[in-house]
């Protein structure tokens, strides 16, 4: 494993984020399809906005050693999406999230890769929870959230959508 490493599934590798990395990151979130479910006009980013999203992630990963990560699939080293925690700006607390481009969609990648970070969490932080969130329409996440063990706990508007939201706390002993 390099320093751009944190951990592995059986398909995926999720890594930090490079500068060099901005063009993935605009194929993803310059989409349409992505954008969709992500706020109130549903609309892709510019390059700007994804440059400063790319920024804030590469930070913090170097601080927290969690962000939102690159999800790499194993068996050809592509580029597929993103995955990992935020820290939901609110409260700061751990805020799960995801997104895939479209053609990787529906290959449970996305599962795999929330079922990891919802162990890697609990095994190498002191969090003793964490967030996510969907946009009520979104009901493959919205699956996703619920089939990691995450309990729903109340629908609040978020970045103009609205949004259900869900609570996961560490497993007692």
């Amino acid at each position: 494993m390099n320093d751009q490493e944190l951990f592995e599934t059986d398909r995926l590798t999720l890594t930090g984020w490079r500068p060099d990395q901005l063009p993935d990151l605009m194929a993803l979130h310059g989409d349409p399809a992505t954008a969709r479910y992500l706020s109130a006009d549903g609309h892709a980013w510019t390059e700007a906005e994804a440059a400063k999203s790319l920024a804030l992630w590469i930070e913090i990963f170097a601080t927290h050693r969690m962000g939102k990560l690159r999800l790499i699939r194993k068996t050809d080293g592509a580029f597929i999406g993103r995955a990992g925690f935020g820290l939901h700006p609110p409260t700061s607390e751990p805020e799960i999230g995801y997104a895939l481009l479209p053609q990787y969609r529906g290959m449970g990648y996305a599962t795999e890769a929330a079922t990891g970070l919802r162990d890697w969490i609990f095994q190498n932080t002191d969090w003793d929870h964490f967030i996510g969130f969907a946009d009520v329409r979104n009901a493959p996440s919205l699956a996703i959230l619920t089939g990691i063990g995450m309990t729903k706990t109340h629908v609040d508007i978020y970045h103009g959508i609205s949004a259900q939201f869900h609570i996961m706390h560490r497993p007692t002993p």
